[in-house]
């Protein structure tokens, strides 16, 4: 029986960039997207391939409690969580459905299609979870003026750290975790928030794909496409872990009266 992986956000970009890459590796797949006639457009454009299609709006509970069957009820050998929304504002001024919406689709959906899948993985002793970021997961510290979109750039954030959090849990199980961080990607993704980059250069989403399926043969539970350095990320990683070894249960001398 051929491997199966089911992909979120499947119809465009990055995520249909992981479908075809996996069709051609001989997978089968579950496409999920909310626009049904682009993914019977990509099953239809692999025709060696069984392809079933999910209609679904990861923004919604109802969505999301749709693709989580899928997930629980299928022997899926990897998942993964591709599925994303736009809204790059400044906080105050993001409407609250949009914020809601960003936040249902790259925190809520992941968690939850993850938790429904990893029963099936755990007991079959085998599965991978792929979670797509992105580099603005570590731009917390950039000036405001530089990068106003503080939700977005959190809810990848918490995808880094749920992903390299999970992957320590399952170590030994044989069920692994991965999060791929790409930088500017050239999809119609920043066309939808009426974004002009094309001057800027920017990766394939192609690319992206082979970073991250290279990162996962590597054994990185973290890739970063662009990134050529990877002593970069090591070294985010191990001040991340430096501090929380140096906490204590005395408040520091730099908040304390003179």
């Amino acid at each position: 029986m051929p491997p199966l992986a089911l992909v979120t956000g499947a119809s465009s970009g990055i995520g249909r960039a992981f479908a075809e890459r996996l069709a051609r590796d001989g997978y089968d797949l579950i496409i999920v997207a909310r626009r049904r006639e682009r993914l019977e457009a990509l099953a239809a454009s692999l025709p060696a391939t069984e392809v079933q299609v999910v209609a679904a709006d990861l923004s919604t509970d109802e969505g999301i409690d749709t693709v989580a069957e899928v997930c629980a009820g299928r022997p899926l050998t990897m998942l993964v969580n591709n599925a994303g929304v736009a809204h790059y504002m400044a906080l105050a001024e993001l409407p609250a459905a949009k914020a809601r919406e960003l936040v249902h689709v790259k925190v809520v959906a992941p968690a939850m299609l993850t938790r429904a899948v990893l029963p099936g993985m755990l007991a079959r002793g085998a599965g991978t979870i792929v979670n797509v970021a992105g580099m603005l997961a570590f731009s917390g510290p950039a000036p405001a003026s530089q990068l106003p979109r503080a939700v977005y750039a959190g809810t990848l954030a918490h995808t880094v750290t749920m992903s390299q959090t999970l992957h320590s849990e399952l170590a030994g199980t044989g069920v692994n975790v991965h999060v791929v961080c790409p930088g500017i990607v050239a999809t119609e993704f920043h066309e939808v928030q009426g974004m002009d980059l094309s001057a800027i250069d920017r990766m394939s989403a192609r690319d992206v794909v082979d970073g991250a399926l290279a990162g996962i043969e590597l054994g990185e539970s973290v890739s970063t496409p662009g990134v050529e350095d990877r002593g970069l990320l090591e070294n985010v990683f191990a001040a991340q872990l430096a501090a929380f070894a140096g906490q204590s249960p005395r408040l520091a001398s730099r908040y304390r009266a003179s």
